[in-house]
């Protein structure tokens, strides 16, 4: 199979962070001046406000729960025709009170989802050397 998907295009601000998922690694932007995690960095620390926050990515445990998760039963975007239906979940990291991130639930459309539901990061790799973070449900869950 030929992959359709489109795949990140990393500049120089997000490149740590897509070299870390190819390893299989969560590394979330770290202010050097407040400590806070900001998903996606930007030119200015979202919690702080400093127009120099010289981000660092730090390794995060990848746990969090749902916070909200929608089926995709349509493609939008050229290239994930082949993937629909598919859940996105919204999830808040352990780590950080509104430390969010998106991602597929490799579980599968059929899996039973709540809001609350603790779940763990996994990668989904698209091509060798590009890896996205996704999640699945937390065992014992």
């Amino acid at each position: 199979m030929t992959l359709t998907r489109p795949v990140p295009v990393p500049d120089e601000q997000s490149a740590p962070y897509w070299e870390a998922t190819a390893r299989h690694e969560l590394r979330i932007a770290r202010c050097s001046q407040c400590g806070s995690f900001a998903v996606p960095p930007d030119q200015v620390c979202p919690r702080c406000g400093t127009t120099v926050p010289a981000f660092s990515f730090e390794p995060v445990s990848g746990r969090g729960r749902v916070r909200s998760w929608t089926v995709m039963r349509q493609s939008f975007l050229p290239g994930f025709e082949e993937d629909v239906p598919f859940v996105l979940v919204d999830v808040e990291l352990v780590e950080q009170a509104e430390l969010r991130i998106i991602g597929k639930l490799l579980d599968g459309p059929e899996a039973v989802v709540r809001v609350g539901d603790p779940v763990t990061v996994a990668f989904e790799d698209l091509v060798p050397g590009v890896s996205i973070p996704a999640f699945e449900i937390a065992a014992g869950s």
